[in-house]
């Protein structure tokens, strides 16, 4: 039974979310700066944002310079174009605020014995200022600057600049510059934009394993060039590399998992539309050499990673109903020279593997709900994943994590969405009882989420 402190918690966590979805201005406008540029409510290119319709897919794969406004443009006396700006700048303003309540308080960073409060209200949770719009002809971005509400700091966010060409109906190539592997992918079946899982808590614990491409390498801080095609509106093929690029000043032996030389990047995928219906099946990957850094000189052995990955999804979009599925599985080989010959890791070679499937349903956009199921498994190390952290500590020397989401969304404004969420764990960080050495149980990590968004 909930305490009565609890309750009034959840009503001022509530209620702050509610204050914030009254803040939504009344047009109809997903990242508002695109929809300014091509004349398009955001229904246009997303069923429920962030997630792309076919369309949305295009404008992204054109560099986002579509336009159906007029534009101070400039031609030269060869008749091509030297200046193409929208009139109207392309900025655009996101805000989010929630609430957050685990089963079980987590414990007092520094009192032995003590909890912490139960019950974080975050206002703002992220507040991101966006350029996001056509820059010259040809070529266009999507640049995301956040304010991240749990550390009080600025940084940069996702972001995504390239240059495309339409050859013929058949052909386009483009070349994107980035900052995060998948950011670019034009599927929200891939890590960077992966529905129904793209929201999470800030403030709640999740599982402390993943791959390099499954967030990995944004971490760690790096930029990427790449260079794809578009064939017959149904083929992507896509090469490019990473390098690290921290914010730090320089990058020595203070920095962490600093990638030797380049990281190579590569994507395939296929998708067929029919009527109301498209289905996309596809394939990518990555191979990184990392020197681990943290007080070791970048020299010597590395880490070798590499990710190979599947995915698809499946939507329908209807007048009333909408509808969508997604998977993707990673499978990750760690070949650990450096962590195994400095006594970090217990085997010279390790795997992972994380699986995700989900689907969600909206009915005229504005009333939905999504399932998705999530595991990772991989190999017992007694030195990478050791017990005796609380909360992130492992069980069973195993980094296996594997639960439920479920998320009810309500969607008053094309711009706004007011989601409720409970995250469910079978097994966090290796065991499903006392994981940690220090007590915590995998179901105290279950949580509630309250998010409010919008964007104007």
């Amino acid at each position: 039974m909930m305490q009565p402190g609890s309750s009034r918690t959840l009503i001022a966590g509530l209620a702050i979310a509610a204050g914030a979805l009254l803040l939504a201005p009344g047009s109809a406008q997903a990242v508002p700066s695109f929809a300014r540029q091509t004349g398009f409510a955001c229904e246009a290119c997303h069923t429920v944002f962030p997630e792309l319709t076919p369309y949305g897919r295009r404008f992204k794969l054109n560099g986002y310079t579509v336009d159906n406004l007029p534009q101070v443009s400039g031609m030269t006396p060869s008749k091509e174009e030297s200046l193409v700006l929208n009139q109207l700048p392309p900025l655009s303003f996101m805000f989010q605020t929630s609430y957050t309540k685990t089963k079980g308080a987590l414990p007092d960073t520094v009192l032995p014995g003590e909890l912490a409060k139960n019950g974080q209200v975050l206002f703002p949770q992220q507040a991101s200022l966006f350029y996001a719009g056509r820059i010259a002809p040809n070529l266009g971005a999507f640049v995301q600057m956040t304010y991240d509400g749990t550390s009080g700091s600025f940084g940069w966010d996702n972001t995504d600049i390239r240059y495309a060409s339409l050859v013929s109906d058949s052909f386009l190539w483009g070349i994107s510059a980035n900052n995060n592997p998948t950011v670019q992918d034009l599927w929200n079946s891939t890590p960077a934009w992966q529905s129904p899982f793209d929201q999470r808590s800030a403030t709640a614990p999740t599982p402390s394993a993943g791959t390099m491409i499954d967030g990995g390498l944004q971490g760690a801080g790096v930029a990427g060039l790449s260079a794809y095609a578009y064939l017959y509106n149904s083929v992507y093929v896509e090469l490019g590399a990473y390098r690290s690029a921290p914010a730090a000043a320089q990058i020595d032996s203070t920095s962490t998992n600093v990638v030797k030389g380049a990281a190579p990047y590569w994507r395939i995928a296929y998708e067929r539309q029919w009527g109301r219906n498209s289905w996309e099946v596809g394939a990518y990957g990555v191979e990184a050499k990392l020197y681990p850094g943290g007080g070791i000189a970048l020299t010597g052995p590395t880490n070798k990673y590499s990710d190979w990955a599947l995915d698809s999804q499946y939507q329908y979009i209807g007048d009333d109903h909408l509808v969508s599925v997604l998977a993707t599985y990673i499978h990750e080989k760690q070949t650990l020279d450096a962590s195994f010959g400095a006594g970090a890791s217990s085997n010279a070679s390790n795997d992972l593997k994380t699986f995700r499937v989900g689907a969600n349903y909206y009915y005229r956009r504005k009333y939905g709900g999504a399932l998705g199921y999530f595991s990772t498994k991989g190999s017992a190390d007694a030195l990478l994943y050791a017990q005796g952290t609380p909360v992130t500590g492992f069980a069973n020397n195993k980094p296996d994590s594997n639960g439920w989401t479920a998320e009810l969304d309500w969607v008053p404004y094309e711009n706004t969405k007011f989601a409720l969420q409970y995250t469910l764990y079978n097994k966090f960080n290796g065991g499903d009882t006392n994981y940690d050495g220090a007590g915590r149980n995998a179901k105290d990590n279950n949580t509630l989420y309250l998010l409010g968004w919008i964007n104007f």
